[in-house]
This record gives C-alpha cells, structure tokens and sequence, in this order.
C-alpha cells in the first residue's frame, strides 16, 4: 500500500527489476553497458514510490556522493552507493586494517598514521546512529542489504525510503513541495546536533536552488534543475527532538557546525611538553598557509589522538558523514602538523577523514563544502591569498633539510579533488593568457583523468582505476620515456601512489619550457618536465603571473625549504639557526612561479615557559616559488623577478 513506512518487498522489487537489470531482457545482451540514464530513471522511480519530491532525493544524494556509486566500495564512514547508505560494521569488517600492506602515507615528525589500529574491534560496540543507516533500509524496503550496497538503483530506493520514514516520524506529510522536507533533511544527516544537522539541510537546499548536472564514475548522466525559489521551512528543526550544540570558543563561520574539542598544551616532564606552542599570531607573524591534510583515521581515533599532549596537533579536524568540524588549536597559537617548522609558525591545518591511498574510501560533498566554507573564513580573516601556493596539500610543503625529503608527507594525496574545492572556494582555476603562453595552470578534468598508480593495497600492484587531480610528467615527449627523477629522495621514480617525483598538481602553475605536438614541458626540479597536454583533453590551461630567474652572471641559486633569517638577525639569546640549502638548484635560464615575497622568519619556541618564545625577522628576503610538487623559497638577492603571460 502506498504511503506504508514499510513497503512489501514483492512491490518494491517489481518496481526496481528494471532499474536493478536483475532481469534483463533477451533484446539486451546480459553484458550490454547500462543505460546512461539509467540512474536518473532510478531517481525518479524512488521518489514515486515513496512520495519524496525527486529534487530532495537527488539533492540529499549530491550531497553524499555527488551521484557516484564507487563500485561498490564503502567510504571512509562506511557508507555506500549514491545515497551514501551507512553498515559501518560491514564496511568494517571488510577490512580489518585501513591501508594495510600499503606503502606509507605518511611519514615526516615521526608520526604514526591516525587510524585505530585492530579496524573493526577498535570500534565502540555501539554505532552512532549516523553509522547505522542501511539496516534500517533494509527494514523500509524489504531489499536485502547486500543490494542496497552494490546495486545504485536499489540504493536509492533505500534513500528515498529513509527520507519518507523520517517525514512521517517528525508528524509531516508527504508533501510534493520540496520546502517542506527541511526537517527530514536534516535528520537524514544522522547527526545528534541540531547546529550539525541544519549545517547539512542548508546544503543540501542550497544544491536544489543553484541545480546540478555531472556524469558520475560509472558513466551515468544526472542533473537537477534548478530550483531558486525554493525556501524550506527551517523551523521544523525545533521540533527534531536533536541536542542543542555549541560552538563556543571556535573560530568557525556560522555557517557550519563547530565545536571545541581543545588540544592539550601540558607539561610531561623531562621539560617536554605538547601538543603545540601558544603564540600571539597575527600580532606576532603572518599566518599565510592553509595546509590540507587527511587523516588516515576514523574520527573517533583522531579526536582521541590529538589529545594526547605526547602527541602532535593541528587546528581542525573534518568529518567526512557531515561535514562538522572540530577545533583543537587556536589560530593565534602553533599546531604542529606540517614537518616544517617555517610553514608551520604561518600556517593553520585542517585535517580531513579519509586515507589516501583507498580512493573509494571517498570524501564526501559534504565535508568539500564545509571545508572550503571554513578555508573562505580563514582566508578572508588573515588575508590569505586563495591559490595553491597558499592553500596547500601536505603534499606541498617541503623538506627542511636534505636528509627530511624523503620523510615528508603525501596527504591527501592524488584523490583529493583540488578542482572541485577551488570552485567551492569560489576560486576557479580558469585560463588567464592565450594559447600560446609563458605558463601553464595545471587542470585536468579530474573524473577522465585515471593515471595508473600503484600500492594502494599492495606494493606494487595497480590501484583501481579512478579519477586523479595529478598529471605524471616524463623526461621527453612520450609516455615510454622514462619518469622525471627527483634528486631529492634518492630513488628511481615509481607509478607508486605516494611517489611524488614525477606529478603535478591541479591548480599548481609551472613555466613552460617547451612545446611539442599534444605535449608541454615545463621547469620542474631543475629539470625540463613534459607531460601530455592534447587540445581536446587538456591537462592544463594558459596562464599568467610572475616569474623569477638566476639573475645575469649566476649559473645556478641554491633552493631552499624554509626562508630563515641571517644569522646576524639572531638576539644573543636566541640560537641561530642554519639557513640549508637542500640538494636542488635552479638553473640560469630556467623560470619558476613565485607565490609571494616573505622576510627570513623564524619562531623561538622550544620550551612550555611562552615568556621565551619570540619571531625573530632578517633583513634577507625570499621569494616562494612552485618548484616541484612541493613549494620552495629562493632568496630574493639571488634572482630576478619579471611578469609573464
């Protein structure tokens, strides 16, 4: 009967045979590509049968998984399908060790990788509820969960179900108006807050009013019209029976859902201490990097982590279910979260649940948005440019010494969808020179670009196929050439998905140096890089901006990982510290993009008594500039700096 919280399972199996293809047709070979609408007919199907209007359901599924399905794969949270339906028991279960066999992810400060050692067991007996979704599917629709987590058409009949049982449970009607459903909305977060909760909802609205179409990563084509009139009614919520949160003490916009979960500054003897210094940022220095990181760790094991004062800490901490934040560390004070202590005295992290080298344990719309909301607020606050030589992915901080350069992190790593967030962040990477131009923006489309990694699960062995924000670089026109070396580490490059020898980054900005066919090289590394780069798929777009140079009569400038001042700039009580050129130099002739001119800086702060700590500035100036994958500093005296377009 229609309208019944639970459907018979005869009905709602009729309903589905055609969309699951349990049946197929003597007509249709039984290995014949599914339909490229077959998941918008889905939708459509769903939201008859449980009288949820289509643009909530394709609204809420956008927000969850942006309509992919990920094969199958659970995410980080252990939800699955479109509808990002949560078994977190049975996604556990199904691996006992997140990256177990992998290469490591991780590296640098002596860091242990964030997740819960022991998987599935390290788990509390009790799920939240927001963990818990699919049985509860199960339940509505009669389908097996095994269906609802494989087959994308089922999957969604569960969504829609869900949503209807929420409706009815908060003693609303199944009404065809989608402004009616704030309240379902919200609930269908699973979150236990209302704060969190309506953070999610205004999302989900904010994608119904502005519409969206893609091709998701099996190939279907999906698209929601725009709805701009659409304005839910968001006093439902007070009746949601969900706590009240607070967000005291964060620095957060409104707009998301934060809390304070503070990273302990204790003593431990022996004159240690952590988890971070205090410091009097930006009174004190410039806070100018905002460094993406990923957790490798469930969100329970990392907020337990990074209050551990034995441990490191980082600023906030994203969950991948929702989007709320927590924050650990105060702006005005140093986490210590990079591997480099220059990046880290100017810079704020963010650490984002998910793994690295599990691209199917995937990130969902929800926390992209949440985070570029929070980088937005961050940025417009401390007047922190929004480019990728300013945004950072741990990946792009550089060593400190030669001997830290192979340690250094790979987070998040080739997965991260850097397209996406910048058009979140309001900040498309767009053409800005003609054709032929003097740079280059790295900018694949992300969901067609599928480089071939390796070691995600094993070392050594291929990575599944999936979409990549990286470009691999060669040493000639051809991909049989060999990978473009990096001195630095000391190995021959690899495919490996955390060999960042030879890749290049979307939104990075290179000089080119020559052209050749469907090829562009660029100076990468000292080197001259060349990566394929055909008209019809680009892997990057013209660009302009400033470049530096060897000035006239030097052959090469060494190159830097951190901008410290002189040593004379040092007070006597205050030891100086080693400006270290790392083993890389750049070439008269060649250029590199810079991101900014910054003072030699360094932060005293090597003990729990703040009243010693001090930023002591030189009189010697860098210049940032996009070497390789990772950024570097040269010192301003040493090069000349001209425009280029």
């Amino acid at each position: 009967m229609r309208g019944s919280p639970v459907v018979p399972a005869l009905a709602t199996a009729a309903l589905l045979l055609p969309l699951l293809g349990a049946a197929p047709s003597a007509a249709v070979p039984p290995d014949a590509p599914p339909a490229p609408d077959r998941l918008q007919r889905a939708f459509a199907a769903a939201a008859a049968e449980y009288h949820v209007p289509q643009s909530v359901l394709l609204g809420v599924s956008y927000l969850q998984s942006r309509w992919d399905a990920h094969g199958g794969a659970p995410s980080v949270t252990g939800g699955y399908g479109p509808l990002h339906l949560t078994d977190a028991r049975t996604a556990l279960a199904g691996a006992s060790h997140h990256g177990e066999g992998a290469e490591d992810p991780r590296g640098d400060d002596a860091r242990p990788a964030l997740h819960p050692a022991g998987g599935a067991a390290a788990q509390p007996a009790e799920l939240p509820a927001r963990l818990t979704t699919l049985p509860r599917a199960a339940e509505l629709t009669g389908l097996s969960p095994e269906a609802l987590r494989t087959d994308p058409a089922a999957n969604v009949s569960g969504g829609a179900a869900l949503l209807a049982a929420a409706q009815r449970e908060l003693g609303e009607p199944l009404s065809a108006d989608p402004a009616d459903w704030y309240a379902a909305v919200a609930r269908f977060s699973g979150a236990e807050d209302s704060a969190t909760a309506a953070a999610y909802a205004d999302d989900v609205y904010e994608v119904i009013r502005t519409g969206e179409r893609r091709t998701t990563d099996a190939g279907q084509r999906v698209s929601l019209a725009a709805r701009p009139d659409v304005a839910p009614d968001v006093s439902q919520l007070d009746d949601a029976g969900l706590r009240a949160a607070s967000a005291a003490g964060t620095e957060c916009p409104t707009s998301v859902s934060c809390e304070w979960v503070p990273a302990p500054y204790e003593e431990f003897g022996d004159g240690d201490y952590g988890n971070h210094d205090l410091g009097s940022r930006p009174a004190s220095q410039r806070i100018r990097y905002i460094v993406v990181h990923d957790t490798e760790g469930t969100w329970n094991g990392v907020l337990n982590m990074v209050q551990d004062p034995t441990y490191v800490s980082w600023n906030y901490t994203l969950r991948s279910t929702d989007g709320h934040i927590a924050q650990h560390v105060k702006a005005e004070d140093v986490a210590w979260h990079a591997g480099n202590w220059y990046v880290n005295a100017g810079s704020i992290g963010l650490e984002h649940e998910g793994f690295l080298a599990e691209p199917d344990a995937w990130y969902t719309e929800a926390m992209y948005r949440s985070s570029a909301r929070l980088v937005k607020y961050l940025a417009k606050k401390y007047d922190i440019p929004l480019d990728r030589q300013h945004v950072l992915g741990h990946d792009n901080v550089p060593g400190t010494t030669t001997a830290t350069i192979p340690g250094m992190h790979t987070d998040p790593g080739p997965y991260w969808d850097w397209r996406h967030y910048f058009q979140l962040l309001g900040r498309p990477f767009e053409p800005t020179a003609g054709k032929k131009s003097a740079l280059v923006t790295i900018r694949p489309d992300y969901d067609a670009n599928r480089p071939v990694y390796t070691g995600c699960e094993t070392a050594g062995e291929p990575c599944a196929a999936h979409g990549s924000s990286e470009v691999r670089l060669y040493s000639d026109h051809d991909v049989n050439a060999p990978l473009i070396k990096d001195i630095g580490l000391g190995s021959t490059p690899t495919t490996g998905v955390n060999d960042l020898s030879s890749r290049v980054s979307t939104g990075q900005q290179y000089a080119v140096a020559d052209r050749w066919g469907d090829w562009t090289a660029i100076w990468y590394l000292g080197q001259k890089a060349w990566f394929h780069n055909p008209p019809k798929s680009p892997a990057a777009v013209p660009a302009s901006g400033r470049v530096i140079t060897p000035r006239k009569g030097l052959a090469s400038v060494p190159v830097y990982g951190r901008a410290y001042p002189e040593k004379a700039a040092y007070p006597a009580d205050v030891p100086a510290q080693a400006v270290s050129p790392l083993p890389y130099t750049l070439p008269a002739g060649q250029k590199y993009v810079v991101g900014e001119k910054v003072p030699g800086e360094y932060y005293y702060a090597v003990t729990f008594d703040e009243a010693s700590h001090r930023v002591v500035t030189g009189k010697d100036q860098y210049y940032e500039i996009q070497y390789g994958h990772r950024v570097a500093f040269v010192r301003a005296a040493d090069v000349t700096l001209s425009a280029a377009r």
